[in-house]
């Protein structure tokens, strides 16, 4: 049996779902979280990271578990939550984090906070994988209530690429990783197939919407006050200083998608094609012929 936290989530949910389609027993986890949230047949429990006194109940059984790490999660919590995943029987643990583990190791709302857990990950005595995705295409969400309002896009940096990861490949890695130990200490970088700016994004948005969306692009200040509306303080200002000044090894596309899966990742297109219904439309263009 395996074990997804963050189960409600744009990457949980696509990896609850792989697992059951594949014939596995899966326990859907969540802080919130109800039957009508998994399909059916898979057992769902809420429990929390952050308070790892309420994991046991979820891990009981599991083989392996999949982690996905808050950013608020505090380190003296970390060593708790291995605790709790020792104490259940957990052999493997599959570990989302972010690519600021290693692109910005220092950065307090990103890098500092994941890279911590990581290391109790690796030095819990059980097997181990570490995903780190970059930036994903499912932020794109943000712009859903000014698309369906007024059909525009607002965003900073508007001509700064970034090679965004769609969620389901996440997802497929993250159930390569789970079901086979050939996966085991390994660290994924995952990214998409292209280098695409935040313009670029909304040209393919209004693209699968059938309609041109009209594009305005936001100061560091003004994006900054809207973001402070969803994350924390120094979640923002990190996510801020790599939209706006990605280093090199951010703007490289990896081949662990591909090396992974056998396959290249899905664009930020497909991403807007399949998720276009949420901007407000239902008539999606079909993708372009090859």
């Amino acid at each position: 049996m395996f074990v997804v936290t963050g189960a409600t989530g744009n990457v949980g949910r696509a990896l609850v779902r792989t697992l059951h389609e594949a014939g596995e027993q899966v326990t859907a986890v969540a802080r919130r979280i109800t039957a009508a949230d998994a399909p059916q047949g898979v057992r769902t429990v809420a429990a929390d990271l952050t308070d790892p006194a309420t994991l046991g109940p979820a891990l009981r059984g599991a083989r392996a578990a999949f982690l996905m790490v808050p950013p608020v999660l505090a380190p003296e919590t970390d060593a708790a939550v291995m605790a709790a995943v020792k104490a259940a029987g957990v052999r493997r643990l599959v570990v989302l984090t972010s690519q600021s583990a290693a692109t910005r190791p220092e950065s307090p709302g990103h890098g500092l906070r994941v890279r911590h857990f990581e290391d109790q990950a690796k030095a819990g005595g059980l097997g181990w994988t570490v995903i780190r995705p970059g930036g994903f295409a499912s932020n794109a969400y943000a712009w859903a209530e000014t698309v369906r309002a007024r059909r525009e896009v607002f965003a900073p940096f508007a001509d700064v690429p970034l090679p965004v990861v769609h969620p389901d490949d996440i997802a497929e890695v993250g159930a390569a990783a789970l079901r086979d130990t050939a996966h085991d200490g390994r660290t994924y970088v995952l990214t998409g197939p292209e280098l695409i700016t935040p313009r670029q994004m909304a040209a393919a948005l209004g693209d699968a919407l059938g309609e041109e969306l009209a594009f305005t692009e936001l100061t560091r200040a003004e994006a900054r006050a809207r973001m402070l509306a969803y994350m924390p303080e120094a979640v923002a200002d990190g996510t801020l200083d790599i939209l706006g000044e990605p280093t090199a090894e951010e703007q490289k596309i990896s081949p662990d998608v591909e090396r992974v899966l056998g396959r290249a990742p899905r664009s930020f297109a497909t991403w807007a094609r399949q998720n276009a219904a949420a901007f407000g439309l239902s008539a999606v263009r079909p993708p372009a012929a090859p």
